[in-house]
């Protein structure tokens, strides 16, 4: 039975941190509010929780999970080849609405999908988020929703799609943004918009003033 804590009351909170940390560490669903959208996560390293992600949202793997991280200083471990720019666009965005498509380690062993060698990461700017993301390290998380459905604003909405499949919902009220992150792929010599979202292109070129936009 899933279990569902008010992030707005400190007791709550508290508890359902930790409760939400547990269930990571066991293998186990939990949904948690970011600065876009409510997320669905698990254990990065996991490939049988990432599996039971992809699973609960009706999502094949062609479309890898992204991850979700708590520090910049994550990023060392997790990435190669990682560019001046790509650093300037975290210094400049994060935490904040900026996926970053980037080549990953080879020695890790997760498995997020079908990722050609390469992971789209982000600190999402949200307490909660981060609090947890402190806690038990990289995360992959995807929008809470069911494939092809609206991505969830808030808990309830997350809920109702995912119900029992999740362990813990960490729910902190409809979440800041109704727009996802915008998506900048660092692994070639020119950063690439992937996908306009709650950062424009004309706000990243204030950064990367050579950024292009994929067709």
């Amino acid at each position: 039975m899933a279990r569902r804590y008010d992030c707005n009351d400190a007791t709550d909170r508290k508890t359902g941190l930790r409760e939400a940390a547990s269930a990571v560490r066991r293998g186990e669903l939990v949904v948690l509010p970011t600065d876009t959208l409510y997320g669905i996560g698990a254990d990065a390293f996991s490939a049988e929780a990432v599996g039971d992600l992809l699973a609960a949202k009706g999502r094949g793997r062609s479309m890898p999970t992204p991850v979700l991280i708590g520090s910049p200083n994550t990023l060392h471990g997790l990435v190669t080849d990682f560019s001046e720019q790509a650093w300037e666009l975290v210094d400049a965005f994060w935490p904040g609405a900026l996926t970053l498509v980037a080549k990953h380690q080879p020695s890790l062993a997760w498995d997020l999908g079908e990722t050609r060698g390469t992971v789209a990461v982000r600190m999402p700017l949200h307490p909660v988020a981060i609090e947890l993301l402190t806690e038990v390290g990289p995360m992959a998380v995807s929008s809470a929703n069911l494939s092809g459905h609206p991505a969830p604003e808030d808990c309830d909405a997350a809920r109702a799609m995912l119900g029992d499949s999740v362990s813990v919902y960490l729910d902190a009220g409809p979440t800041p943004g109704i727009q996802p992150s915008s998506i900048v792929d660092v692994t070639g010599k020119v950063p690439v918009l992937l996908r306009e979202g709650a950062l424009t292109a004309d706000q990243l070129r204030e950064v990367v003033p050579d950024l292009e936009v994929a067709p």
